[in-house]
């Protein structure tokens, strides 16, 4: 792969890949770098919340409405990330595992609530720092600075794609 700079997208814009794809199957691009590392990850929260009987998905879930970022099946599934008939299989199991119970609105009967049980705020607490300790196995052996630069990088990954979805 040769980088090169490309005048139609600004000066700034070094493409790293280009139409023939020919590196988009490589082990070595970015995507697909993404997608394994976050797929390892996720892999590594699924063993570390077994204990409590979760799977990754499940324990981001009752953190994201443990802290009051969704409280609807709409807003769990957008917040994570999942269609609503999806959401609405994981709330089962979460209802069945006893962590959230679901209700009916009473301003709009389409609109389901969801909030966690003592069981589910309870469990809640525990998984930040199993992701902790999974988050920090993969930066073992990043300097402060590493994971500075880590970070920076990834922030700036994200804000160019933010920028071209807006376009």
């Amino acid at each position: 792969m040769i980088a090169r700079e490309n005048k139609l997208l600004g000066d700034d814009v070094t493409e790293f890949y280009r139409g023939d794809a020919t590196a988009l199957g490589d082990h070595e691009s970015v995507g697909y770098l993404i997608k394994l590392a976050n797929q390892i990850v996720l892999r590594n929260i699924d063993a570390q919340l077994q204990t409590y009987g979760l799977t990754a998905p499940q324990g981001i879930l009752l953190l994201v409405i443990s802290k009051g970022h969704a409280d609807t099946v709409v807003g769990c599934a957008r917040e994570i990330g999942v269609d609503t008939g999806a959401m609405t299989r994981m709330l089962d199991r979460l209802e069945t595992k006893g962590f959230v119970e679901r209700s009916r609105s009473e301003g709009d009967r389409r609109v389901v609530n969801v909030e966690l049980t003592k069981a589910g705020h309870e469990v809640a607490k525990l998984i930040p720092q199993n992701i902790c300790q999974v988050l920090n196995q993969h930066l073992r052996g990043f300097s402060e600075q590493e994971f500075d630069i880590f970070k920076d990088l990834l922030r700036r990954f994200l804000a160019n794609g933010e920028f071209s979805s807006t376009k």
